[in-house]
């Protein structure tokens, strides 16, 4: 197999990147591998869940980013990996795993890939997802209460503590780096057209 086309689909919180790469995998189907960075969270050996439910999500060093390279690294070489799935309900990594087999395409999805170089390195395309602060505290507070079983104030305790200040730091600054910048997510169509154009190219042309 040829070298894979690897696309990095950066964002804040909410901004609608995750919605954009399930578009596109529904798309593409078995010619898409997607890879989201927040599988990668460090397992947390010894901490009790409030121990856990304390630590800043938000910063670079909470990712075993490392794994996530030699798995990147492993992909292009044609080898399937077994990357870990993350427990957001108990703030842990699970003892699950989820095989992923080498594809012409992989998107990695995740707030913080842009902010890292050596990640950066590895991507032949890089986008980020621009949205309104509020749209994205908006389905942040949605997504955790439904899906995470978290409550509203442990929500906004967060995003002002941590979620928030990273943006600024992190996040938002790694929008520099991006090759495309797509406002409003998966629901903008003529963004969608054009990744969906650059994907129907790389893969036909196998």
């Amino acid at each position: 197999m040829k070298k894979p086309l690897i696309i990095g689909v950066a964002g804040g919180t909410g901004s609608g990147k995750s919605t954009l790469t399930d578009r596109l995998v529904a798309a593409f189907g078995n010619d898409v591998a997607l890879i989201y960075h927040d599988n990668y969270y460090r397992h947390q050996v010894g901490k009790t869940y409030d121990e856990r439910a304390k630590v800043n999500y938000d910063h670079p060093d909470a990712y075993e980013t490392e794994l996530l390279l030699t798995h990147l690294e492993a992909l292009q070489r044609g080898e399937a990996v077994d990357c870990p799935v993350y427990d957001f309900t108990i703030h842990n990594r699970s003892d699950k795993f989820v095989r992923i087999e080498p594809k012409p395409v992989i998107l990695i999805d995740g707030i913080l890939i842009l902010a890292d170089e050596r990640l950066r390195d590895h991507m032949d395309v890089k986008v980020f997802v621009d949205t309104d602060d509020d749209i994205r505290l908006i389905r942040r507070i949605r997504r955790d209460m439904v899906e995470r079983q978290r409550s509203l104030e442990s929500i906004l305790l967060q995003y002002e503590t941590t979620v928030k200040p990273m943006h600024d730091l992190f996040v938002a600054p790694s929008r520099e780096y991006a090759d495309i910048i797509i406002r409003q997510g998966g629901k903008n169509e003529a963004a969608f057209g054009m990744l969906w154009a650059l994907l129907k190219d790389k893969i036909t042309g196998l």
